[in-house]
C-alpha cells in the first residue's frame, strides 16, 4: 500500500509584508491604501484578471485565455481585502469621475475593463474576443 504524502502549500508563506518591489509577482504584493497600485497594474498589461483567490470563474477564465495564447497577467484577492480591491476596480474600470460596479472575476483588456466571466464567453462565441485581442497587443497572430 502507497503512502499518503503531506498537504503543503506551493505558494512560499512570506514573514513579513512585502510592498511592491519589481521582483515581487503579482499574487504576493500587498495592496496598500491610497496608492495607485491597481491602476498602475490595469496601465501595464495588456490582458489582467482580477478574481478572487481559488475562484473556479477565475480558472476559466484564465485558462479560455491561455487556450486562445494569451498570457493573462492573474491577480487573486484575499477575502480581507476584497471590499477595498472592488472600490479601486469600479474608480478605474469607470473612468476618471465616475464610480462603477465590478464584480469578480474582473478582465480588464488593453487598459479598460471589458466584463466578466460571461461577458468573455459571449465575446469569444461570437467570434469578437480575438480581434480585441489583437487591438490590445495580446495577439500578436
Amino acid at each position: 500500500m502507497q503512502e499518503a504524502l503531506p498537504y503543503k502549500t506551493w505558494l512560499p508563506i512570506p514573514r513579513e509584508p512585502r510592498i511592491n518591489t519589481p521582483t515581487t509577482p503579482l499574487h504576493n504584493q500587498l495592496l496598500l491604501p491610497g496608492t495607485t497600485n491597481i491602476t498602475n497594474m490595469v496601465s501595464e498589461n495588456a490582458v489582467i484578471v482580477f478574481g478572487r483567490r481559488g475562484c473556479c470563474m477565475t480558472h476559466v477564465v484564465k485558462r479560455l485565455l491561455l487556450g486562445l495564447g494569451v498570457n493573462p497577467a492573474v491577480f487573486e484577492v484575499n477575502e480581507e481585502d476584497e471590499i477595498g480591491v472592488l472600490d479601486e476596480l469600479g474608480m478605474v474600470g469607470a473612468g476618471e469621475g465616475k464610480q462603477g460596479a465590478v464584480q469578480f472575476p474582473a478582465v480588464f483588456i488593453g487598459g479598460r475593463l471589458f466584463g466578466g466571466l460571461d461577458r468573455v464567453m459571449a465575446a469569444h462565441i461570437t467570434g469578437e474576443l480575438v480581434p480585441i485581442l489583437k487591438q490590445a497587443g495580446a495577439l500578436w497572430l
